[in-house]
């Protein structure tokens, strides 16, 4: 696979000194490419999550065997037991990555229809380190952009970045909801490759925006994220909103203590439905 990306770069410096009309050709291709990494690096990090897991579960059962309840536990050290026990705690890990433990409706899901309000948010950080390079050339970042809250896939790397503590974004929401809770997301210090987790979010406030999108804002409620505590919290609002709304700004007014960024990696948004869609 690597040669095969090596032949393309090759091809696509040769291009360079092509005509102008193929430059469109060669961004198409380059996109492609880009996907094709992004996607390798998500199994890769997928790949991480689990075996963190698996490590984390293993220490803290390897003196007994998976059974059914009722059944009584014993140490056990036949290599068929062992596998069993592997094997149960195989499919126990998928269940708990595979669970939704919020079991709320979420209306900033980019799937079911929510976005990012562009002109609201604030800009991404940029890393100039997550570049790949070619003969000094580079042609690959890695920001992720701020649509990477509204996702579920949540991963190590995969997340919005902005410059510093203090932060915002705004929301259109999938449909007009009047909102009753928030859950903010990120990963824990044992998934994090460098065991450091001082980029997330701590204290953040919420507002809905009356109108569309471009009313007055209302406030619902401050809170704070604790990075030592469940990865996924969700908090009630601390204050109702008179309206069914639209939207609803996410405004982040410190983190963890990283002094160039914070990284967010989802944001939920949970209420009950209004009739006028």
């Amino acid at each position: 696979m690597i040669a095969e990306y090596s032949s393309r770069l090759h091809h696509y410096q040769a291009r360079f000194r092509m005509p102008k009309e193929q430059l469109e050709l060669l961004k198409k291709e380059s996109q492609t490419l880009e996907n094709n990494l992004r996607e390798i690096l998500s199994l890769i990090d997928q790949i991480g999550v689990l075996k963190a897991l698996l490590r984390d579960m293993r220490d803290s059962s390897h003196n007994y065997s998976w059974t059914t309840v009722g059944d009584i536990l014993e140490e056990q050290d036949s290599p068929e037991v062992l596998d069993e026990e592997m094997s149960n705690l195989v499919h126990y890990v998928l269940k708990k990555l595979r669970e939704d433990q919020v079991q709320m409706a979420d209306y900033a899901l980019k799937s079911a229809g929510a976005s990012i309000i562009e002109e609201g948010t604030s800009e991404s950080y940029i890393n100039n380190k997550a570049k790949l390079y070619w003969h000094g050339i580079g042609f690959l970042n890695y920001e992720m952009p701020p649509d990477t809250i509204l996702q579920p896939d949540v991963h190590p790397g995969k997340c919005w970045a902005f410059a510093g503590s203090k932060g915002h974004t705004l929301i259109k929401l999938a449909r007009k909801i009047v909102p009753a809770a928030v859950t903010m997301e990120h990963i824990s210090e044992k998934v994090s490759p460098s065991g450091d987790i001082s980029s997330a979010p701590k204290e953040f406030s919420v507002y809905g925006i009356t109108k569309k999108c471009d009313g007055e804002e209302i406030f619902l409620g401050q809170f704070i994220y604790n990075k030592t505590e469940n990865t996924i919290q969700t908090f009630e609002l601390q204050h109702k909103a008179p309206e069914s709304l639209l939207c609803v700004k996410l405004t982040i007014l410190s983190n963890w203590g990283h002094p160039k960024y914070t990284c967010l990696y989802r944001f939920r948004v949970h209420g009950v439905p209004s009739e006028d869609t």
